[in-house]
């Protein structure tokens, strides 16, 4: 139970740099790499924070739902959802988004060998 609400208590940490750097931050690295990056550890945090026991590699698990969704966008399905939802799915893919994931992937594998201590 501890674990999970250090979980929540990071998310929201996490959660709020996210709107944070959506908000104010208007570069070519932080907004376009760092937040990629963080928008798995985000996911993640949230998916360990709920989940009652932590599925065996939920990083890599957190990493390929991130890879999905960048897929998508290469489909014609992103400009047919609605607004709310065309916002997370975002509309351009791009390889470098996809290097931003499996960094902020790798960080949360590393952080549960470390931290966390496999469970």
């Amino acid at each position: 139970m501890k674990k999970r609400l250090i979980c929540a208590v990071a998310f929201a940490v996490v959660l709020g740099i996210e709107i944070l750097i959506a908000l104010f931050v208007h570069d070519s690295f932080v907004r376009p790499y760092l937040g990629d990056v963080l928008a798995v550890v985000c996911v993640y945090l949230l998916a360990r924070a709920i989940l009652p026991e932590k599925p065996r590699y939920l990083s890599v698990f957190v990493t390929a739902f991130a890879f999905l969704v960048e897929l998508v966008q290469l489909t014609p399905l992103s400009e047919v959802l609605p607004s709310s939802l065309s916002v997370i799915v975002g509309g351009t893919f791009d390889f470098k988004d996809l290097a931003c994931y499996l960094v902020g992937g790798a960080l949360c594998f590393f952080a549960d060998k470390k931290i966390f201590k496999e469970q």
